[in-house]
């Protein structure tokens, strides 16, 4: 079975949703393959990277109701075993790091780039929008890191990636993350190993009993 997420790796929820995902799969018997689909939460330009916390602040009515959030999701990300520390985290458009998943899937190291976004970006303040800092996270990995900057700052996964996004918002991908199996069935949020666990089991039944 394929599991697509579609996610954005500026989203705490997505980096829930890919342990959980991760903890259901480790009790399921059945094959799947994943594939990284991305989706930007806001896709306008970052000039100047400022701090998250000041840019949720003004978004959400103040550092108070920011903060409020931000603790939530933290206890939350605590109970799968992930350290967020948003005083640290830096805004950032994240089309780039999307073409760096890319290029990092087409050398077989997706899912441990995705994490190293993650982790980048909510434990250790990386600025994943910018070029040098992916690149770095790119030789953190393994990979040639004068051959993905090289990749980076060319065209390079431009036109594959905003034809991703397009087709995100085509299927009618809103919020994120979006896992869909199979091609067809859709789970949205953040859910449950538990409840992922089950929508596995469904639609390998449905699927293994259609006409």
């Amino acid at each position: 079975m394929e599991i697509e997420i579609y996610a954005d790796v500026v989203c705490p929820w997505c980096y829930i949703g890919k342990r959980r995902l991760e903890q259901a799969l480790a009790s399921y018997d059945g094959e799947v393959s994943v594939r990284y689909r991305p989706f930007q939460l806001d896709p306008s330009p970052v000039p100047t990277p400022q701090p998250l916390v000041e840019g949720m602040a003004a978004k959400f009515g103040g550092r108070e109701r920011a903060e409020q959030m931000f603790a939530h999701v933290t206890r939350v990300a605590a109970d799968s075993g992930l350290r967020l520390d948003f005083d640290r985290a830096v805004m950032a458009n994240t089309f780039d790091a999307h073409r760096l998943v890319r290029y990092a899937t087409e050398r077989g190291h997706a899912a441990e780039t995705v994490d190293a976004l993650y982790k980048a970006h909510f434990t250790d303040g990386v600025n994943v929008g910018s070029r040098e800092a992916l690149a770095r996270i790119a030789a953190e990995l393994g990979l040639d890191e004068a051959e993905a900057s090289a990749y980076l700052d060319s065209s390079q996964g431009v036109l594959e990636v905003a034809a991703d996004l397009a087709a995100a918002r085509e299927l009618g991908v809103t919020s994120v993350p979006t896992f869909v199996l199979a091609g067809k069935y859709a789970v949205a949020g953040a859910q449950e190993p538990e409840t992922l666990l089950a929508a596995l089991a469904e639609v390998e039944h449905r699927e293994s009993t259609a006409g």
